[in-house]
């Protein structure tokens, strides 16, 4: 686990399946915070994507939209221009990935205020800084 993740209490964790329906099985919060998503084949796990919602506004406080996390990771567009609850089955038949592990942490909360984009890139750069590239999903397409 990344060593800035360890100060999150609210989190928590699912596996998404390309026969699952996104939208049943995420049970991520409606607040801001990141995502770490690991691609998971037989004995194999791979952090292929980390990513956030939440905007901290000059008035120190937090623009989200509706939905938060939850919305973020099932109608959040990646692969084209719709959400991941109909991308990901397809890219996970295309790369041969056995299942998804989404893993989420609520960064911005009235208890902890850490920006989410802030914890996002220091665990992107953490991970560039040990592999030389980003997780494979972090790439635009």
């Amino acid at each position: 686990m990344y060593k800035e993740l360890k100060k999150f209490k609210v989190n928590n964790i699912f596996t998404f399946t390309e026969n699952d329906a996104l939208e049943e099985v995420c049970n991520a919060s409606e607040n801001a915070g990141i995502f770490l998503v690991e691609a998971i084949s037989g004995e194999n796990r791979e952090l292929i994507m980390v990513c956030s919602t939440g905007t901290v506004q000059n008035d120190g406080s937090l623009k989200t939209k509706s939905g938060g996390l939850y919305d973020k990771i099932v109608n959040g567009h990646q692969f084209a221009k719709t959400g991941r609850k109909y991308t990901w089955p397809n890219q996970m038949k295309i790369e041969n990935i056995e299942r998804l592990e989404i893993t989420w942490y609520e960064t911005f909360t009235d208890k902890i205020k850490v920006i989410p984009t802030y914890i996002e890139a220091q665990i992107l750069q953490e991970y560039f800084t040990e592999k030389g590239t980003l997780p494979r999903w972090n790439i635009a397409f």
